[in-house]
């Protein structure tokens, strides 16, 4: 008879950051669901990367956001996200400039809310209709407050009809915006994808953001930083989760209204990370230090 094999160890739940900190260089924070909701910061996340920071840490917001670092900077300042809280911003909206780029002097579909042109500001490709691009973007849904994926039913068909090849600047499918769940570009990606269409994903967990990350990690410290020495923090499974397994780093889960709205247990988290290779060394019900 055969020996099952041994139930991996309980994740912990941790009260407090401050004990990992000393064992790491640098934090890659996810910001939305992590360093506010969309309105609000969180303070005493603010806090633990400005602790984290004057004990000589480095902070990269890592962000699904699909705008340029720039425009996320801007938005830290109007809610009230402390500057002194991170040292740069990385976002899929910057990968996705490199994956729009690939375009230049062909027609694209903006497929998203108008906040978020600036993605193309310098890149060589017009805007178009969906009837005459030579591709998509999708950074989201045109009214998130109000939508839902099923209003697009019938343009993601037609696009998907003509085999344009789709750029998703935001993997994520859903975020929380203070108590509200949103549908996010990830949600229509998915469902072009569903139809036949091509889609290539900038932002977590897909490496090429990793890869971007990792060169301003060594820009920042002035040498490259061991994957040992750095900690991923984020509330996405799909996302933050996945995409610290996928590029060799230990991440720190935090639970957020998306995965956990009844709050953190053993049995939640057990059927959240039930594989091995893609399991948090621990989680928080908030970044605290």
């Amino acid at each position: 008879m055969q020996t099952p094999p041994a139930s991996p160890d309980p994740i912990p739940v941790l009260t407090s950051i401050a004990g990992l900190a000393p064992a790491r260089d640098v934090w890659l924070t996810d910001i939305w669901g992590v360093i506010h909701n969309g309105e609000v910061p969180f303070a005493p996340a603010c806090d633990a990367c400005t602790r984290f920071r004057l004990a000589g840490g480095t902070v990269v917001m890592l962000s699904n956001a699909p705008r340029p670092a720039a425009s996320v900077a801007t938005q830290f300042e109007r809610i009230g996200v402390p500057r002194f809280a991170w040292d740069a911003i990385l976002t899929s909206g910057d990968a996705a400039r490199a994956r729009v780029a690939e375009y230049a002097g062909k027609r694209v579909y903006h497929l998203g809310p108008e906040r978020d042109l600036p993605l193309y500001d310098g890149l060589d490709v017009t805007l178009s209709s969906p009837g005459d691009a030579d591709a998509v973007c999708c950074t989201g849904l045109f009214d998130d407050e109000v939508e839902t994926p099923a209003d697009y039913a019938d343009l993601i068909t037609s696009l998907a009809e003509r085999n344009l090849p789709m750029v998703c600047a935001n993997p994520d499918l859903t975020v929380e915006r203070g108590s509200r769940i949103i549908y996010c570009a990830g949600a229509l990606a998915q469902e072009f994808a569903a139809k036949g269409g091509s889609v290539a994903y900038a932002g977590k967990p897909y490496l090429p953001i990793y890869d971007l990350a990792f060169a301003l990690i060594e820009q920042l410290r002035g040498k490259r930083v061991p994957r040992e020495r750095i900690l991923a923090i984020g509330d996405g499974v799909r996302t933050d989760i996945k995409g610290a397994a996928g590029a060799g780093l230990d991440s720190i889960f935090i639970a957020s209204g998306v995965h956990a709205p009844g709050g953190i247990t053993g049995e939640t988290l057990a059927e959240l990370f039930p594989s091995p290779g893609m399991r948090p060394i621990a989680a928080m019900p908030a970044l605290v230090w």
